[in-house]
């Protein structure tokens, strides 16, 4: 036969060359039929299994286990699959393999992988060598070469003898105005930051008795920043509005964003007085801004046609700068509240004191002089009162003192100002005092959440606003 697609090179017709495709294809071949032994696929892998498991010639090779039919499985879907005829069986084995080939066995055991077929899953090793397991997560620990994790933080729901009256979480929202949403205040305020030498954590929450009623939280909480690098100033404001005074809340958030923007504006030049310590010029200059602030909350009282003694809030302020070698903190304000420093493990309250004049006046202090410029001397005092004028207005009510305390700090040390809802169980409870000592004499400040949940313990007989700000000193 030439190569495929050739032609035969001899003449023409039947020749030599032919007679045997004649022969393989002629109609009278009988067909050759099936060979007489089985030479499938799986009679080759049955023959090669009997010879692995040491069959000898005879032996039975063993059948692979059956297959669940899918259909049987509930849920599963039915897919069209290729028929599988089961081998037949075979009549030999081939012979058994020289004794100087390596006969390969079969894992056995209850960590032997299960046959499927002719494919057979891997049995992974232990990580782990019977026996060895650590009996304990410490002993777990020392092995992976990490050590124990630190125990978690202990957390305290009150101080005291008893537990308080309220329940720990809030009960009632405060009545909302769908025309006035924007006076809505939350019930939690949470701030942090670090600047300087300094860490700064700040809170303000509403109170057990105000989340009770339904009221809203009285206290305000400003934190902001002003300036870049070591020329920063750091401001944290908060101030406290009237009991009973329906517009608490908004007086106390009005005159923190006044004295915010007051302060803003004068930022370079209270920064230079920082650090430069020149406390009489930041006495006289915060005290002017001060006055200022409240006098604007007393102008907008009487616009709204209210009381100015309703629409009124105590406020407290903090001045830190971003200066790492300034260790300078400024507080002022007008009011009540606390300032305490926590030194070696130890509170000190160095709230400024308000001084004021007692007594009767004496010669050269307060006491009237005791003859006119033109040297008529004064008769006696019959107490008759003098009726007030029509023409001069009243004389306004006694203002609350300026407070102002500049504090320089010391490495570890942690400067806390409140407002009195935390300031008076602070003075209160000797418990609380220690508890928080335990808690902030670490040596890291802790997170806002360890810290909001440390100004949240609650003392019986406290049920008011809890506004604190703490300072941690690098």
């Amino acid at each position: 036969m030439s190569q495929q697609g050739g032609r035969p090179t001899g003449p023409t017709g039947p020749g030599p060359e032919d007679e045997w495709w004649g022969q393989l294809y002629d109609d009278a071949s009988d067909d050759t039929g099936p060979a007489p032994a089985a030479d499938s696929l799986d009679d080759r892998f049955a023959s090669a299994a009997g010879a692995v498991n040491g069959g000898g010639p005879g032996a039975e090779a063993p059948q692979p286990p059956p297959v669940p039919d899918p259909r049987d499985a509930p849920g599963t879907p039915v897919l069209p699959t290729q028929r599988r005829t089961p081998p037949p069986t075979p009549e030999a084995a081939p012979p058994t393999p020289s004794s100087g080939t390596a006969t390969p066995t079969t894992p056995s055991g209850p960590t032997a992988a299960p046959a499927y077929g002719a494919w057979t899953p891997v049995a992974f090793e232990p990580l782990t060598p019977a026996g060895d397991e650590p009996e304990d997560e410490a002993a777990a620990a020392r092995a992976s070469g990490l050590g124990p994790l630190p125990p978690p933080l202990p957390s305290r729901a009150y101080v005291g003898t008893r537990p308080p009256t309220y329940d720990a979480e809030p009960t009632a929202l405060p009545a909302a105005d769908p025309d006035d949403l924007d006076a809505l205040v939350p019930d939690t305020v949470l701030d942090g930051a670090r600047y300087g030498a300094c860490t700064l954590r700040a809170v303000s929450v509403r109170g057990d008795s105000a989340r009770y009623r339904g009221e809203p939280r009285r206290d305000a909480l400003l934190t902001a920043r002003f300036g870049a690098g070591e020329r920063a100033l750091v401001l944290v404001a908060l101030a406290t509005g009237v009991r009973t005074a329906p517009g608490a809340h908004l007086a106390a958030a009005e005159v923190c964003r006044w004295i915010g923007a007051a302060v803003g504006r004068s930022h370079e030049r209270l920064t230079a007085d920082i650090r430069a310590a020149r406390r009489a010029d930041l006495k006289a200059g915060l005290h002017r801004l001060t006055d200022r602030g409240l006098g604007k909350l007393r102008a907008a009282a009487t616009e709204q046609g209210l009381d100015p003694d309703d629409y009124a809030a105590t406020l407290r302020c903090l001045l830190l700068s971003g200066d790492p070698e300034c260790r300078t903190r400024v507080f002022f304000g007008v009011g009540p509240g606390g300032l305490f420093r926590l030194r070696d493990r130890e509170w000190q309250d160095i709230e400024p004191e308000v001084t004021e004049v007692k007594g009767e006046p004496v010669l050269g202090f307060g006491s009237p002089p005791h003859e006119t410029p033109d040297g008529d001397r004064l008769t006696m005092d019959l107490g008759i009162p003098t009726p007030p004028s029509p023409y001069e207005p009243a004389p306004e009510p006694p203002r609350e003192p300026f407070r102002f305390r500049t504090s320089v700090a010391r490495p570890g040390d942690v400067l806390l100002m409140c407002g009195t809802g935390f300031a008076e169980p602070l003075r209160g409870e000797p418990g609380l005092r220690a508890h928080l000592a335990d808690r902030w004499s670490g040596p890291e400040p802790p997170g806002l959440t360890a810290y909001l949940a440390d100004t949240q313990v609650r003392v019986k007989g406290y049920a008011d606003d809890r506004t604190a700000v703490a300072v941690w000193e690098a």
